[in-house]
């Protein structure tokens, strides 16, 4: 399932510009502490990894950028997609609920919850990013240290960490691995690169416009619960555009 939250406020609301985290810390917040702690604790496993199966937008709205805060006049937009219904439904269900909302020491309200209706999904779908696509190795270094090494739109590693990053998705849900020809992806506008922090960590993702060319279950999948890594702290999110 997938929804938008419409956050209003008497007052404009000031968010650190790395927000990331709060989004998510909120998120988790007000689903029920069973969920919460399943998907924060152990999520859906396999081999070593860890899947929270959620995903979240940029905020969307008018803003200014002051240094180290980010200031929005209301409303406010923040869009939650995931393949656990029950994630969805829990979230919605409690913020419609909840009169008075703190989000950074910030008073706001949910306006209105826009429930998204599934898009047609082919093996072949143009998407656009809501959040940054974020493709990653952790390497060795020579003097036995690691180090991160973010891939870009233009190395093949990019597309090919995708596609083994979703079929580990499916197999971590649905407990069996899936039939699919390889995911082939075509650069369809000039892609911006994101340098973000979560928490101290520096992260950097990718937002464009791409056509994904796959299996539909798989691409479905990447729709609800997000591209590349890193989604349960807002990355890697999209829609489906003509």
């Amino acid at each position: 399932m997938r929804l938008t939250l419409e956050f209003e406020s008497n007052e404009q609301i000031v968010l650190p510009l790395h927000y990331n985290y709060y989004i998510q810390s909120f998120l988790y917040r007000h689903i029920s502490p069973e969920l919460g702690k399943f998907l924060h604790d152990h999520g859906f496993t396999l081999e070593k990894r860890k899947f929270k199966m959620f995903t979240f937008s940029r905020l969307q709205g008018k803003y200014k950028i002051l240094k180290d805060k980010i200031k929005f006049s209301p409303p406010v937009y923040l869009t939650i997609s995931s393949p656990l219904d029950r994630f969805i439904s829990e979230l919605g269900n409690t913020l419609l609920k909840t009169d008075n909302l703190e989000l950074v020491k910030n008073k706001v309200h949910v306006e209105s919850i826009k429930v998204h209706p599934e898009p047609e999904i082919k093996d072949e779908i143009k998407i656009k990013t809501l959040s940054p696509v974020v493709v990653y190795s952790t390497l060795a270094t020579k003097d036995g240290k690691k180090k991160t090494y973010y891939y870009s739109p233009y190395e093949k590693e990019f597309t090919e960490l995708i596609d083994k990053n979703l079929r580990k998705k499916y197999e971590a849900l649905h407990r069996k691995k899936p039939r699919a020809r390889k995911l082939k992806i075509k650069i369809a506008s000039k892609p911006k690169e994101k340098i973000l922090l979560y928490r101290d960590t520096v992260i950097k993702g990718w937002l464009g416009t791409f056509i994904l060319n796959g299996n539909r279950k798989l691409l479905k999948l990447g729709y609800y619960s997000g591209l590349g890594s890193k989604n349960s702290q807002g990355f890697g999110m999209f829609e489906v555009v003509e």
